[in-house]
């Protein structure tokens, strides 16, 4: 399929799935509109990369949707001067996304072999400041918080606490929680240092690993 072609197709994914739907943040609108979801997928399935639905990336992973990306995105409400922290970094098109908007990105994946894909592909696509590391997403990235903004996108069955300590004042946390019954949940660190957690609708998405698991 010819560039143009994959163009044509963003587009009308931003205009019919996210523009007509709940995605109003222009900062989100204009990464999901730049970002090449089909450099993020495997071959095979670049064809099906435009549809709003998850894909299967090898490792019992998978690329979100587009419209869960935007909107996990804009409910952090991530801005130019953030600093982000991307857990769970798959094939790195989240990390893409945040870092069409924000100053920098903190990425960890615990799936060394999909750690250094999403490194290299990445860097092939000029994205010069998202950082990768190969870890259990868990504990975070301590040596570079705090965070404005932290995504995770896989699901534990509680908030991990490491996440709360490295979200700076005033930032937001988006991560779906559970196990069964799984609900995307934002997490806001107040003036004071108390937590506000609101969830919002039920989701989908694989389990986290590490020390996630009966942590």
């Amino acid at each position: 399929m010819k560039a143009t072609n994959f163009d044509q197709l963003r587009r009308a994914l931003v205009e019919r799935q996210l523009e007509s739907r709940d995605i109003h943040d222009s900062h989100v609108i204009q990464a999901m509109a730049r970002v090449p979801r089909h450099a993020f997928v495997g071959a095979k399935n670049q064809r099906y990369a435009y549809e709003d639905r998850p894909l299967v990336i090898g490792h019992d992973q998978t690329i979100s949707q587009p419209y869960i990306v935007a909107l996990m995105t804009q409910l952090v409400e991530p801005k130019p001067n953030s600093i982000a922290l991307d857990v769970g970094t798959g094939s790195g098109y989240q990390a893409a996304v945040l870092a069409e908007i924000v100053d920098r990105v903190y990425s960890v994946e615990i799936v060394k072999p999909l750690a250094k894909q999403a490194r290299k592909r990445l860097h092939q696509l000029g994205y010069g400041n998202v950082d990768i590391r190969t870890g259990d997403g868990y504990q975070g990235w301590p040596k570079h918080a705090p965070f404005d903004v932290i995504v995770l996108a896989a699901a534990p069955d509680h908030i991990p606490q490491p996440l709360i300590d490295q979200l700076s004042v005033g930032g937001k946390l988006v991560l779906p929680v559970g196990q069964s019954r799984q609900f995307l949940t934002v997490v806001e660190k107040r003036d004071d240092g108390s937590i506000k957690k609101s969830e919002l609708l039920p989701v989908v998405f694989v389990p986290m690993t590490g020390e996630a698991i009966g942590g």
